[in-house]
């Protein structure tokens, strides 16, 4: 009984400190962006330069830096990524966002600085960034017949349209420093000033808005942002408060035993534990920082931060679904090996 009373404590003091420190500076600003870049960005000029005829580097670098802004887990990003495909985007990319949104997009991104600091994240993107390229290589190249076969351009009815327009341009900035600005003005001191800090950046992200922006794309703006609210955020408690629990009833010497230092084997082990498990956006930062807590290695906690999220049970059996059994037999062993060669060479580096 004890032990279910203490589990039961650790969830709930982890939820308590998780909405304490996190939700009003951190969650806040960045659900707003992202419903900002899914508002006020034109998805279809990104689309147009992902067809199957367009050079592989460009492509690939849209598709690279495009996900960043797509916050999605492994599941949910499954229609983007197909629907892109079966668009006439080709296979590389479409794979490089079924990687990168959930891998590496901008929510996780912050929310893995403010917890684990700014090294990780820094790792964690670049790493996520190389690891998409060699995923798009080694998809565009498993599959270059069928390729061929498939359209040969994607065509917009259209043609390009502009990216986004200056003013919701200058609102996105506004809102990515008010997303930085309380976690890397206040290193040190208390919360109380962070508050302070993010108060100022709300004033200035809604004195521009009110004036710059129409009032429909302002409406417009807050029903994106409350899609991600509804859709995250309960999850988001759910797997802070079973994060809690987790430290709560694992001991430590097994951690210190099978995930600690910088091995190879320490790295598959991480990387093996985040490709089965599904974790919803953001919630895998706190459980690799109880990992870690424990004495976890930082090289397979940056292997568990990116297949975590990246991949999971649900998205292999779905991936198999959507894009064809052989597609997932290609991609799911490429992530894993990716992300134990990643986990490994980063533990001698950070």
């Amino acid at each position: 009984m004890d032990i279910v009373i203490n589990a039961l404590m650790g969830g709930v003091m982890a939820l308590k400190d998780y909405i304490a420190l996190h939700v009003l500076t951190c969650l806040i600003p960045a659900f707003l962006l992202a419903g900002g870049i899914v508002n006020f960005m034109a998805r279809e000029s990104i689309i147009s330069y992902l067809g199957t005829a367009a050079r592989k580097a460009t492509a690939f670098g849209i598709a690279a830096g495009g996900s960043f802004f797509v916050a999605a887990c492994s599941c949910t990003v499954i229609p983007v990524s197909s629907g892109i495909y079966y668009g006439g985007a080709g296979i590389g990319p479409a794979f490089i966002i079924l990687w990168v949104a959930p891998a590496a997009n901008i929510l996780s991104l912050v929310y893995t600085g403010s917890i684990l600091g700014s090294k990780m994240v820094i790792a964690r993107l670049v790493s996520a960034l190389l690891m998409s390229f060699a995923v798009g290589l080694v998809m565009a190249y498993a599959f270059r017949r069928e390729e061929k076969e498939r359209v040969p351009a994607f065509q917009t009815n259209g043609g390009r349209t502009a990216l986004i327009d200056r003013n919701s341009l200058v609102l996105l900035v506004l809102l990515v420093v008010w997303l930085l600005a309380p976690n890397y003005i206040v290193t040190k001191g208390p919360y109380w000033q962070k508050v302070v800090v993010w108060a100022v950046g709300l004033a200035i992200v809604a004195a521009y808005a009110w004036k710059a922006i129409q009032l429909e794309k302002i409406k417009s703006w807050l029903r994106e942002t409350w899609w991600f609210v509804r859709l995250i955020f309960p999850l988001l408690l759910l797997g802070v408060f079973v994060v809690g629990i987790i430290g709560a009833l694992l001991p430590q010497q097994w951690i210190q035993t099978w995930l600690g230092g910088a091995g190879l084997r320490q790295s598959f082990l991480a990387t093996m534990i985040g490709a089965v498990t599904y974790f919803a956006t953001m919630t895998e930062a706190p459980f690799v920082d109880t990992l870690m807590n424990l004495g976890m290695g930082k090289g397979p906690a940056l292997a568990l931060l990116l297949t975590g999220p990246g991949i999971s049970l649900p998205n292999w059996l779905a991936v198999a679904r959507v894009f064809g059994v052989k597609k997932a037999l290609v991609y799911i062993p490429t992530i894993i090996v990716l992300g134990t060669i990643v986990g490994w060479v980063a533990g001698f580096i950070l």
